[in-house]
């Protein structure tokens, strides 16, 4: 039998992402409460400041640009305290937001600008070139990139979004209405196996029901008024606002539950540190990595983090010895949760008196889902027993855009959505995650194609073929990229060649795909008779090798 949640399932409100976060009339906190808040220039914005915001960029969008229902605007900008008010803007003006990392080359950008049909693009000044020249390959005009952030351009062409905002005889303009179950409020990018990112459609009611879910799983215990500080908790934000993980678990639940959040543009360790020192934050979100470096790097000793209550890490699987480590070393626990860009995203949380009774799991089914173990014919498996999890509801997207056999894949005809994660749950109906059908390499947290990375290779002049797998670094507690390559005849196997190869690649993609597990010359490639190159047996070869190594 599927499981079914625990949690009480309140009714889902059947409104777009505008009416359920500006038109309520449960709101538990002031109009005049501070939400986000930029640690380094002291820039905040509060509920009513947000609102306010997010309307004239809606009306200047209309107003400027024509802007019609469904229009999509793509954003190329670390983690900024504007994103929010653009993201409401862009709804509010029946308009679908599309981040894209910014970390992404032209030729990446392009693909999104092109594959979204993108209407305007916003970014950051230390980003415009790239931006530009991205729009240029796609035939967006120039003057449809703008700006967000505290930067200006001088080029008299490059406007910010507050000249937007503020454009005139844009006053006569109204709201856009939505169908919150059909219509899109996001198209995020997730890397597929077969090189290219596909565009993963969330419409209004995905967001709205995991909003709701994840309040079910932290509203016990985050609050708008008490914590540490008096002033009702606060969330450290220096994940991704690009992935939905910081779309949904920050952008959205900090507004809907009245949590300030400090926003960071990308992390520092000193940084992450100072901050939670001096503003007092009580709550992180973050990744395995992140938990490494608490665990042992000596900066940490330098700061009193003794404000934060909890920590909670998904993204990527975290092991016992790290959450171990954390708690012994900073009396800080971590719990961890679990979700997918398809599931908007999060799908499971540990409860938070659970942290240290279950480590290892990623918690219980959050609420409106039902989810089930399938083996490898599609039959269901008891408890216990490993296979594929599939789960169903509400907060399950729509799609991938412009690919119906990859949603048809990927989606059963009943509504379950095939995760391609392997695990089990207990009898007590906590989940487990093992490994992945998907041969998706995840590096802190970003995924990474192997097949994308060896279409490039492949194409270099001293190369006959390659594979590309992750390997687990115990040392930076991710998967690292690694080639394995057969050079061309000739071709002598260096530390030269290997180091050609690497900067190569390292040219061509986002610092996220880079290959930092480094490149290994074989004589061939494994592969099945179909011509599919089996991973898994270059990975037993990977950690044998590993085993030599260590014993010389």
């Amino acid at each position: 039998m599927p499981s079914e949640s625990k949690y009480p399932s309140l009714p889902i409100p059947d409104v777009d992402l505008w009416a359920f976060l500006f038109e309520r009339k449960d709101k538990p906190y002031p109009d005049d409460k501070v939400i986000y808040f930029d640690p380094h220039t002291s820039r905040s914005y509060t509920y009513a400041q947000v609102k306010a915001s997010a309307i004239d960029f809606g009306k200047g969008l209309k107003a400027l640009w024509d802007w019609q229902k469904g229009d999509v605007l793509a954003l190329y900008t670390p983690n900024c305290i504007d994103t929010p008010a653009i993201t409401w803007g862009t709804h509010w003006a029946g308009g679908i937001l599309s981040p894209a990392n910014p970390g992404y080359t032209v030729d990446e950008l392009a693909f999104q600008l092109k594959d979204s049909g993108a209407k305007g693009l916003v970014t950051q000044l230390p980003y415009i070139k790239t931006a530009k020249e991205a729009a240029k390959k796609v035939g967006l005009p120039e003057d449809r990139v703008i700006l967000i952030g505290d930067g200006r351009s001088s080029d008299g062409l490059t406007k910010h979004f507050t000249s937007i905002r503020n454009t005139s005889g844009a006053t006569r303009y109204r709201r856009t209405k939505l169908k919150p179950s059909e219509d899109l409020a996001f198209l995020v990018y997730s890397s597929g196996t077969t090189g290219h990112p596909k565009g993963v459609m969330l419409t209004h009611r995905n967001i709205v029901a995991n909003t709701m879910m994840i309040k079910a799983g932290e509203g016990g215990s985050l609050h708008w008024k008490g914590g540490a500080t008096g002033e009702g908790d606060k969330i450290l934000a220096f994940l991704p606002f690009f992935h939905i993980y910081g779309l949904t678990c920050l952008i959205h639940q900090s507004i809907y539950s009245g949590l300030q959040l400090i926003v960071m543009p990308k992390f520092d360790l000193e940084d992450f540190c100072n901050i939670i020192q001096t503003h007092k934050v009580t709550f992180v979100y973050l990744v395995p990595p992140v938990v490494l470096l608490l665990g042992k790097h000596p900066v940490v000793d330098k700061y009193d983090l003794s404000t934060v209550r909890m920590m909670n890490s998904g993204a990527a699987p975290l092991t016992k010895e790290l959450v171990d480590a954390v708690y012994k070393r900073l009396k800080i626990p971590i719990k961890q949760g679990y979700g997918l860009s398809e599931t908007s995203p999060t799908t499971h949380t540990q409860p938070w008196a659970d942290w240290d009774k279950t480590i290892g799991s990623v918690g219980t089914l959050l609420p409106y889902q039902t989810a089930k173990y399938m083996s490898p014919d599609e039959k269901e498996v008891p408890v216990g027993e490993v296979g594929e999890l599939w789960i169903k509801g509400p907060n399950v997207f729509k799609g991938y855009l412009n690919n119906p056999e990859g949603t048809k894949h990927a989606l059963t005809d009943d509504g379950f959505f095939k995760t391609g994660d392997i695990g089990y749950q207990d009898k007590d109906g906590h989940f487990y995650i093992t490994d992945r059908v998907k041969e998706l390499i995840k590096y802190k947290g970003f995924q990474v194609p192997p097949a994308e990375l060896e279409g490039y290779l492949v194409a270099h002049p001293s190369i006959n073929d390659v594979a590309v797998i992750g390997l687990y670094s115990e040392e930076q507690a991710t998967e690292l990229p690694r080639a394995y390559v057969v050079p061309k005849e000739g071709v002598e196997k260096s530390d030269k060649a290997a180091k050609d190869i690497i900067e190569y690649l390292n040219a061509k993609v986002a610092s996220h795909k880079k290959l930092r597990g480094g490149v290994r010359f074989v004589d061939d490639i494994p592969k099945s008779i179909s011509g599919k190159i089996l991973r898994r047996v270059l990975k037993t070869k990977a950690l044998e090798e590993e085993k030599v190594k260590a014993k010389l």
